[in-house]
């Protein structure tokens, strides 16, 4: 029986590595979602995360009145997957929820292929995933190919923007299910204005050490802008894969006097350690840490790439810079810090940007809206 429109709705939100923007939105997303009384349950992976993860899970964990489930899931693919599928089975077949709501690639090929209850609708968000690779490659291939098989096994496709939607469309197809896309969103409390750190440098990095996300190409940037004769300092927040390449890198170009490492800090203390964020991707679809420091007034400048243009509008193109280009990225940054004030300006005038269009309400009741349209559509 499909769920009356007042009805609270049973949700079972799957995602496989419980770390960055992803878990973010689940994590807001399912707390919107319990906050207008609607029963959630979450799965993720109990390989990766860490005491961060820990710690975040442990603090939703009371208002998840489906449970909260981990797992061990593989990045890969790989034979543990078969197992995997059969713990995902016996669970959706236990909670018996209203929606099957997967997030990544990983999550999202099992909670569509999982048998599920005939009133349930399935929804796939792909944050990325698989359209990261090029279908050149044999990873292409094979996620392009299994994408297509699941077209059919998806009623709603939830894109956290125009950019991943296009990406989709080109890569993969032309979804059959309902397609709607709903921005990332941020809380009330991210909207108040950040206090500079006393010992601030020049430039800021936060986020994950990942080569998509670029940290090595501002590195780069640094270097070139201090070889130029530009005394810059930046501050890096963050871990993962590349913390040692990075650090190996800063020593090869000479940099240990200019570039300080802080580890994983939270988005606000870390927008702190510098006079302008640097957000150098590679590629991102629609990344928390732009719509973060826009909702907090800090002066950014980052890469033209992905859903980024579609946070700063195109009144702000001036603060993107070229992708994949350490020299574009060290004129962005000069001339943000040579003309900082009309930077202040800017980030002023995008913070009233991201007030208007990327709530956390309003990206809750964007996914409900979808939820429910993909019941009627059914």
């Amino acid at each position: 029986m499909t769920p009356r429109p007042d009805q609270p709705l049973r949700i079972v939100h799957a995602v496989r590595a419980p770390v960055g923007g992803i878990i973010r939105h689940i994590l807001d997303l399912a707390n919107g979602q319990a906050d207008r009384g609607h029963q959630i349950a979450l799965i993720t992976d109990s390989l990766t995360g860490g005491e961060r993860a820990e710690a975040a899970l442990a603090e939703i964990a009371p208002r998840l009145k489906l449970g909260l489930y981990r797992m061990p899931i593989r990045r890969e693919p790989s034979p543990s997957d078969l197992v995997m599928w059969g713990r995902f089975a016996r669970l959706i077949g236990e909670l018996k929820p209203d929606v099957l709501h997967g997030h990544g690639a990983k999550a999202g090929v099992f909670m569509r292929i999982v048998p599920r209850p005939p009133h349930a609708i399935r929804v796939y968000t792909p944050h990325g995933g698989s359209l990261h690779y090029p279908k050149t490659t044999l990873k292409g291939q094979l996620y392009s190919r299994m994408e297509r098989l699941l077209m059919n096994r998806t009623e709603l496709f939830l894109f956290e923007s125009e950019f991943a939607r296009r990406t989709y469309e080109r890569m993969i197809g032309t979804p059959n299910g309902l397609v709607r896309c709903v921005f990332n969103g941020v809380t009330a409390g991210e909207f108040d204005p950040i206090k500079l750190a006393e010992d601030a440098t020049d430039v800021a990095y936060v986020g994950e050490f990942r080569k998509i996300k670029g940290a090595d190409l501002l590195i780069d940037a640094i270097a070139k802008l201090r070889a130029d004769g530009l005394r810059l300092t930046l501050t890096l927040g963050g871990d993962g894969e590349e913390s040692e390449a990075l650090n190996a890198q800063v020593s090869r170009l000479g940099l240990t006097e200019a570039v300080r490492f802080v580890g994983h800090v939270k988005a606000r203390a870390g927008f702190a350690n510098g006079r302008l964020l640097v957000v150098p991707s590679r590629g991102d679809s629609m990344p928390y840490v732009v719509i973060e420091a826009a909702a907090a007034g800090v002066p950014m400048v980052a890469a033209n790439v992905g859903g980024i243009p579609e946070i700063f509008g195109p009144q702000h193109a001036d603060a993107l810079f070229a992708p994949s280009q350490h020299a574009a990225m060290a004129d962005a940054i000069t001339a943000a810090l040579d003309h900082l004030p009309a930077a202040q300006e800017r980030a002023r005038v995008l913070r009233e940007r991201i007030f208007l269009h990327f709530s956390q309400k309003a990206m809750v009741e964007g996914v409900l809206s979808g939820y429910r349209d993909a019941f009627t559509d059914r």
